[in-house]
């Protein structure tokens, strides 16, 4: 991709894509009760499926908030034919699992050195228990042996406060994020920021050329406007979109927006930019309240693309779509209507830790 010109100064490190070898993903085991009630006991052994798919790739890192929560990774793990030896348990707090967010963001430095990036984490400035999450990034540095820079504001200087799940890179200075996360007045993440602000920091932090703001994401979106429920780039020039025909359903007007967006983004990108849409399943409802179910939150790991599917006609379309987009990877998919309960699904659950030298 021929590089684009940032008015900001750039960092030499650069946001890599998920697509770009890992070394591991690292993950925390379910142990929050609330956030899936009269579901939980279904949870660990979900996980335990992703571990089993994951481990065959890479290595996969957990973070247990006890012994009894390591004690029962390691069992359900057993049960499921996980190889220990391509996966370790670290005792680590954690309020809740929901690790893209709570996790730090990996740079990679042009000699292939990697670097966290440690974003401030207030629990989508929604909830009051997040004193462990907000050291996690802190525990990842230091059992992965890799060095943390912290971030902090362009305008203040104070710590500034990004979940992982809202940004997605191409790898070549592209980033997409939305409005809703950053700019609107819902669960403020940083009060006074500007949209030149947050390219400002992109800009400094992940190396980042050119950010295209898409508007909302998807409903019962919790976290109030991640990119990963709607939005993904599969490879450098294309972006698959989470799209709803149907005129009556929540997340149709939102969709047809976020299209608008990136065909006129895709205009002023070297290269242009292909978008391929990805349907959403038929809504999914729990206890009266419309739940983030989408294909768009799958997961790039190496030679494997992990999807979550819903017992929905609409799981083999997906799919098949993504199938189309990754060739040279398998594509798996994950149940996933229990882990919506708990409001996120398989990207929101996990983070990359790229190869470095």
């Amino acid at each position: 991709m021929t590089p684009l010109s940032s008015p900001f100064p750039q960092s030499a490190a650069r946001f890599p894509a998920e697509w770009a070898p890992h070394r591991a993903t690292w993950l925390a085991w379910p142990h929050h009760e609330p956030d899936w009630p009269g579901k939980f006991d279904t949870i660990p052994w979900v996980y335990a499926e992703i571990v089993r798919v994951l481990h065959a790739h890479e290595a996969v890192e957990i973070l247990c908030a006890n012994e009894d929560v390591r004690e029962n990774a390691a069992r359900v793990l057993g049960a499921h034919g996980v190889d220990m030896r391509r996966v370790q348990l670290h005792p680590v707090p954690t309020d809740r699992v929901w690790t893209r967010d709570s996790a730090p963001t990996a740079v990679r430095h042009p000699d292939g050195r990697i670097e966290w990036i440690g974003w401030a984490f207030n629990a989508w400035a929604k909830y009051h228990n997040y004193a462990h999450d907000a050291c996690v990034a802190d525990r990842i540095a230091q059992l992965s042996g890799l060095p943390l820079r912290r971030a902090v504001r362009p305008d203040t200087g104070a710590p500034l406060v990004l979940e992982g799940g809202g940004i997605e890179t191409n790898g070549e200075g592209v980033l997409l994020v939305t409005e809703e996360w950053l700019l609107s007045p819902e669960q403020v993440r940083n009060p006074g920021m500007r949209r030149g602000d947050y390219e400002r920091a992109f800009a400094q932090y992940l190396g980042i050329d050119r950010t295209i703001w898409l508007g909302r994401s998807c409903a019962g979106d919790d976290t109030h406007g991640h990119i990963d429920d709607v939005a993904r780039f599969t490879d450098e020039h294309t972006i698959v979109l989470a799209y709803e025909p149907d005129p009556a359903d929540a997340n149709h007007e939102a969709s047809a927006d976020n299209l608008r967006r990136l065909e006129l983004a895709a205009r002023d990108v070297p290269g242009g930019l292909r978008v391929v849409t990805l349907p959403f399943p038929r809504a999914v409802i729990m206890d009266g309240q419309r739940l983030p179910a989408s294909y768009a939150n799958f997961y790039i790991a190496n030679d494997v693309v992990l999807v979550p599917t819903f017992n929905d006609r609409r799981d083999r379309d997906a799919l098949a779509t993504l199938a189309g987009l990754f060739p040279t990877r398998e594509v798996i998919g994950i149940h996933a209507v229990d882990l919506v309960w708990g409001l996120g699904t398989l990207h929101c659950l996990t983070q990359q830790e790229p190869v470095g030298v």
